[in-house]
């Protein structure tokens, strides 16, 4: 087990800036997930940290020395590829003692280790098989094997699951989650998946165009996002986004004047400005004495759970979670209430996340 800390730490390619002065801590035996969009630099990230990818400035620091300079080999890291990278011609065994032997690792410990792996990992009858005479999972069950032998101080993970579908996910993340509670290990696992991460991380950043817009537990961020970047990317089904005005007692409105919350007294300074307020799924409640009206277009009925798809008279489409089945049909109009105690506001421009209520 390790600390891993990260000081502004930069990259570039030439005059391309792709990761752009990160600061991060990550505790020894702390599950951490990088999650964000494609190309937000997740993975390079992971690259820099494991040695395989240069750094442009800043430090890496493994229980606090710095390795800018330590080859990758020399870290004490361990990577698990999206691709698996198994040696397709090697049998299991050998996929999962090669690294070993090359280290000049005495035998019998190298044994011992792929014999402790495999159990596991409940590999032991696929050892003497070679990767193309398995499946995806248990390829990837294979890739874990090679990195658990190594006993390394931190384990890194690149996307490991994204080549399978989506019930073995399910239970390969399981699975991970399961090993990091028998090994203990500091691991970082990369995704753009945020049910992934909200399900395995003892910690999350999220990550945009090269920056962590946060970094927190998971239910740190879906409370209280910084902003409305997190907001929406942290929750699934999605956050609803509407747009608000405040007027001169603090009252938020629709486009079309409608007051939708009150008690806001705060923002009356700021009467006549512009926001968004930020509601999930499951905050948007059916009530005939509601203030919104709300036009069903389209409804997914689960069993047990429910989706109700459709827009506000402003036109501006919502999506709302209800427990068990429903009655409402496509076609119908219904009125709505929000939870207040759960609504998020934000700023138009910078998108920062602004108080709801003055404590």
């Amino acid at each position: 087990m390790a600390d891993l800390t990260l000081k502004n730490v930069k990259k570039s390619y030439g005059p391309v800036d792709v990761i752009h002065g990160v600061d991060l801590e990550i505790k020894s035996g702390e599950f951490c997930v990088f999650v964000g969009p494609s190309g937000c630099g997740k993975s390079t990230l992971l690259r820099m940290i494991s040695g395989l990818e240069d750094i442009t400035s800043g430090e890496v620091c493994i229980d606090g020395e710095v390795v800018n300079h330590v080859p990758a080999a020399q870290r004490g890291l361990a990577m698990v590829f999206q691709s698996y990278a198994l040696y397709p011609h090697m049998s299991v065994r050998k996929n999962l003692s090669f690294g070993l032997e090359n280290l000049n690792v005495p035998k019998a410990e190298v044994k011992e280790r792929v014999d402790e792996a495999a159990r596991m990992l409940q590999i032991e009858p696929l050892l003497d098989r070679r990767p193309g005479q398995l499946s995806g999972g248990q390829r990837q069950r294979v890739a874990i094997g090679r990195a658990v032998v190594r006993e390394p101080k931190i384990f890194l993970f690149d996307e490991p699951l994204s080549n399978l579908d989506a019930e073995l996910r399910v239970a390969m993340r399981r699975e991970i989650a399961a090993l990091h509670q028998r090994l203990g290990n500091t691991m970082i696992y990369v995704t753009h998946d945020q049910v992934e991460a909200m399900t395995m991380a003892d910690k999350i950043a999220v990550l945009r165009a090269g920056k962590v817009e946060q970094f927190g537990t998971p239910l740190e961020l879906f409370n209280h996002p910084a902003n409305r970047f997190v907001a929406g990317f942290i929750g699934s089904p999605a956050m609803n986004f509407v747009d608000v005005t405040v007027d001169e007692k603090g009252a938020l409105m629709l486009a079309d004047g409608e007051i939708i919350s009150r008690g806001h007294s705060h923002l009356a300074a700021k009467g006549g400005a512009a926001f968004e307020l930020g509601v999930r799924p499951r905050d948007l409640v059916v009530d005939p004495e509601g203030p919104l009206m709300f036009h069903v277009s389209e409804v997914e009925q689960l069993g047990t759970e429910s989706y109700l798809f459709g827009a506000l008279h402003t036109g501006q489409t919502l999506t709302i979670h209800m427990a068990g089945q429903t009655d409402v049909v496509a076609g119908a109009e219904i009125r709505l209430r929000l939870n207040i105690d759960a609504i998020h506001l934000f700023e138009k421009d910078s998108g920062l996340t602004v108080p709801v209520f003055q404590k």
